[in-house]
């Protein structure tokens, strides 16, 4: 009983100091409760009267010896393994907060590269309508420009509400932006429009997705006419989303560049892998490329229940 304070000090430097450290003090407590019991039983112990009644260890030394190193070793090897399992825990911790940040900046930046990507393919042709039709029909010109100026705007608004995202901490003043929905979706069609492309869009089923989902639809047919815009315009495109309340199906058809072929972005583009990324969240199926009858082909499905999660 004697080297209980030992043990619970041993405990506490093994919790607390590396293990190099800790081994070194138990090394040492040891060697110190060694030495103690040699010189007690070779100086101390023939001096002292017979004990009146039996004791419950034998008074011999090697028996001593043992019991106190079990108890120093048992408070060492638990102090190490509370140790050990407080730096496990602030290493998962700390690698689910990395993941958790990684994830964000990913997902930021696909809705950076899919505002700037679209906006800037839309204002880029509308530029150059500008510049070639500025003296022989001003009034045409006067009118790409003032499509690039709202979509200007438009731009500078979505890269504000991703940007705040960055910075937002439940920031209430951040709630007024606006998040695209399936609202937004005749929008995108006039922009295309604008640039070249005659776009037919249909939206099937009654039922709102939420939020979430409604977000991804967005953004996917946001791509899509971004690479139809940059590649293959002007040309006639057909957009069709289906929803059911279980399943949001989203095809996206062109019928190519209708002057000449141009080259359209393989699967490694960032565009189709941000798609294809958005998909996978919901454990949906993704698959783009050229169709035999010319032109291209992007095809979505992002199963979900009630809650928005995918299935």
């Amino acid at each position: 009983m004697t080297y209980v304070p030992t043990a619970l000090t041993l405990y506490l430097v093994a919790t607390t100091t590396s293990l190099a450290w800790s081994m070194a003090s138990l090394a040492a407590c040891a060697a110190g409760a060694v030495a103690a019991v040699l010189i007690f039983y070779e100086r101390v112990f023939p001096g002292l009267d017979p004990a009146a009644g039996p004791s419950e260890l034998p008074p011999a030394w090697p028996i001593e010896i043992g019991a106190i190193s079990v108890v120093l070793v048992v408070a060492w090897a638990v102090g190490a393994a509370v140790r050990w399992k407080r730096a496990t825990t602030a290493a998962l911790v700390r690698h689910l907060s990395e993941a958790v940040v990684a994830d964000e900046r990913r997902r930021i930046a696909r809705e950076l590269h899919d505002v700037i990507g679209h906006s800037m393919s839309l204002i880029a042709v509308k530029a150059t309508v500008a510049n070639h039709v500025a003296d022989a029909r001003p009034q045409e010109a006067r009118a790409a420009l003032a499509v690039i100026e709202e979509t200007s705007r438009s731009t500078l608004t979505e890269i504000h509400r991703v940007i705040g995202l960055l910075r937002s901490d439940g920031d209430p003043q951040q709630a007024h932006l606006p998040v695209p929905c399936m609202a937004d979706l005749p929008k995108l069609a006039a922009d295309a429009r604008s640039a070249g492309v005659d776009v037919h869009l249909t939206v099937n089923g009654e039922t709102e997705p939420p939020p979430g989902v409604a977000m991804s639809i967005y953004r996917i047919v946001q791509q899509a006419l971004t690479n139809v815009v940059t590649h293959a315009a002007p040309t006639r495109c057909t957009v069709t989303v289906d929803i059911d309340g279980r399943e949001a199906a989203i095809e996206v058809l062109d019928d190519g560049p209708t002057h000449g072929r141009q080259p359209r972005a393989g699967p490694g583009g960032h565009g189709l892998i941000g798609m294809r990324e958005r998909v996978k969240l919901y454990g949906g199926t993704f698959s783009a490329g050229p169709r035999p009858e010319g032109g291209f082909r992007v095809a979505a499905r992002l199963p979900y229940n009630a809650n928005g999660a995918g299935t």
